[in-house]
């Protein structure tokens, strides 16, 4: 588990007792199990994908080995066991400790910083291959109760259906150690290089097997970050934080999944790490009592794609998983033994779940990255083609592939007005609040941080009230709207057409602006304010809760103004926020979190054919507005980013029953 992700200061575990440990006092302060009303039942009934269910069994047999230093001191696997002897690395120059506590851990261990061992369990399908490769790796967890068989499941599941997959040792490295995933991701670059020798070695059992041109990582909590920090240092020549570490692996690092990971434990070179040209999957669970915000959203934010291939990546937020159950290992105790008298694990799916919507994912995205299998790809664009295969709870999701041109991120300039391509400008009409900002993870601690690791990416507020103040209820004026106008030579350049989609994410959140007045008719628009501040807005008014979505219609506008509309429901749930209680003590998580909700926006991906069947003399050839039209609720607030068209690879697109 991460435990000391970057929100810490320098002692988490000080904070743990400060914020937690009361709930031990009193068990009269437990506060009553309150989850918001699942809709997964009526989204999830049907089934678009064709494709065979990726978490039924493979048709390869499985086998089992080691590989490692063969006189590892605690693990009698890695000591009795390996089939393949790897030799130790260095790693003093990345990882380090106080004197003191190097010196414990090494009399433990048996060995220093200077001297790692290259530890792994292998799951392999008999047969002649080659088969993709994929390592997984661990966090940080009890450096004394092992982490790396807790992904056995996927390891038999991934080999069964043509996968060697490699569960990576690196419970060396955890405990109290801080700064270290620089280390955990050199240290799965190292392992590539064994690899690389057990494929080309005569006599291995493995020689020939290994395509190392399809290699996956997968790394969870610590792990999940560390596999990005290995998929950056592939591409140096030298480590960023001292250039006397050459580096020289070029590995074909294909697919990376990060499984509840944090963000920022370690930065290179004091900057966030960055990724291009790589797919990446990020999963989090909305009842994470580690990492308990989806700090990969950031990283998912940062994966760019500059090279004209095809890529993608996707977030998909799971409710009620916790950090712990996607390892058989940690389970559903997020802290420790005794966190259960501590954390509200009766809100929590069952691990068999969690682990089984794991398998779905993971397989799928294997699949689609490393063999080509296209037809999974829908499933990563709208989770609800796929009802039939995953577990019933809630999902939010995030995509975007490599076809996809920017109109809007909202976070370039303090201008309100300009987009984020030349030429693209935005217009609000009747809104009561129209203000940029940056979205906030929930947790409390980053406030203290700089901007770069305190928020996500940028976006905007925009809310909206229809009705008229006044004695006659029942008076409206014309529905608000937001406006992303697309220049001409911009449409030209972007090739827009029959194959392109709109591309959106937005959530509404729990406020609502006051009435109009009545001298602001519908016809007006000057009632939106332009605050540009970096906080997240204080609304007005509440709502009295509501646990049912709200629509909208996104509207598109040609050349010779013929306009077309679509329900944005029909491409993906528009829902609120819920509120996530992950602690027993009443009033716990408002005081440790800045919000009792996480703002994970939904991806909508709408083709512009599908405008020209709402209205057919619509031209998509001729695209210059898209609209967002509130008019399917009196009023509300939305938070919207990423606004973009995609020439979207067809592939992706199947539509929701």
């Amino acid at each position: 588990m991460a435990t000391d992700f970057n929100r810490f200061a320098t002692n988490p575990m000080a904070r743990f007792r400060r914020l937690l440990l009361p709930a031990l006092a009193t068990s009269a302060c437990v506060q009553p199990l309150n989850l918001a009303r699942d809709d997964s039942p009526t989204l999830l009934a049907g089934q678009s994908l064709t494709a065979p269910n990726p978490a039924a069994p493979g048709s390869f047999k499985v086998r089992l080995l080691y590989y490692g230093s063969g006189n590892d001191k605690r693990r009698a696997e890695y000591r009795d066991s390996v089939t393949l002897r790897t030799k130790s690395v260095d790693a003093s120059k990345l990882v380090n400790a106080p004197k003191a506590l190097a010196k414990s851990r090494e009399k433990y261990w048996g060995f220093g910083f200077d001297s790692l061992p290259i530890n792994g369990r292998v799951w392999y399908p008999e047969g002649d291959g080659p088969f993709p490769l994929v390592l997984i790796v661990h966090g940080n967890h009890d450096m004394k109760e092992f982490s790396d068989p807790g992904y056995g499941y996927l390891g038999q599941h991934l080999a069964s259906h043509g996968y060697i997959l490699a569960s990576v040792d690196e419970n060396f490295l955890n405990g109290n150690l801080r700064q270290d995933n620089d280390a955990r991701g050199w240290l799965l670059l190292k392992h590539l290089e064994a690899w690389r020798g057990f494929n080309d070695s005569a006599g291995s059992p493995l020689e020939g097997k290994v395509d190392l041109g399809n290699i996956g990582l997968m790394g969870h909590s610590r792990g999940g970050e560390a596999i990005t920090e290995a998929a950056a240092f592939n591409r140096l020549r030298y480590y960023p934080d001292d250039a006397t570490v050459r580096f020289d692996f070029n590995f074909a690092i294909k697919a990376l999944v990060a499984i509840a990971p944090i963000d920022g434990q370690y930065d290179p070179a004091q900057r966030p790490t960055p990724l291009e040209n790589v797919n990446y999957l990020v999963i989090h669970g909305s009842h994470d009592g580690d990492v308990t915000a989806f700090s990969g959203l950031r990283q998912y934010q940062r994966v760019r794609f500059t090279d004209g291939k095809r890529w993608f990546k996707s977030a998909i937020w799971m409710w009620r998983a916790n950090h712990g159950q996607w390892n058989t290992v940690w389970g559903a105790k997020d802290n420790g033994p005794t966190s259960g008298r501590v954390l509200n694990l009766r809100g929590l799916i069952d691990g068999e779940s969690q682990r089984r919507f794991a398998v779905v994912v993971m397989t799928a995205f294997l699949e689609a990255t490393l063999e080509g299998r296209r037809e999974y790809l829908p499933l990563f664009r709208d989770h609800r083609v796929a009802g039939a295969w995953l577990p019933t709870t809630m999902y939010w999701t995030r995509f975007e592939d490599s076809g996809f041109r920017p109109l809007a991120r909202f976070g370039e300039d303090i201008d309100v007005t300009t987009g984020s391509a030349p030429g693209v400008r935005l217009d609000g009409d009747s809104l009561a609040t129209w203000r940029e900002g940056q979205v906030p993870l929930r947790w409390r601690d980053v406030r203290n941080l700089p901007d770069g690791k305190r928020v996500g990416h940028g976006a905007v507020w925009l809310g909206w009230n229809n009705k008229i103040a006044g004695r006659d209820s029942t008076k409206r004026g014309r529905p608000a709207a937001f406006s992303v106008r697309v220049p001409d030579s911009l449409r030209t350049a972007w090739g827009v057409g029959s194959g392109t989609a709109v591309v959106l994410s937005l959530s509404p959140v729990d406020s609502t602006p006051d009435p109009r007045r009545p001298k602001a008719d519908s016809t007006k628009s000057g009632t939106a304010t332009t605050r540009a501040d970096q906080s997240e807005p204080k609304p007005p008014r509440r709502f009295t809760k509501d646990t049912l979505p709200i629509d909208l219609s996104v509207e598109a506008v040609d050349q010779a103004g013929v306009s077309a509309r679509v329900l944005l429901s029909r491409y993906g749930p528009v829902r609120r926020p819920p509120e996530i209680i992950v602690l027993r003590r009443k009033g716990a998580d408002k005081r440790s979190n800045v919000s009792l909700t996480e703002l994970v926006l939904q991806t909508y991906v709408i083709p512009l054919t599908d405008f020209t069947k709402a209205e057919v003399r619509f031209n998509p050839a001729r695209l210059t507005v898209v609209r967002l039209v509130f008019d399917r609720a009196d009023a509300g607030t939305i938070v919207l980013s990423d606004v973009g068209l995609s020439n979207i690879d067809p592939a992706f697109y199947v539509a929701h029953p």
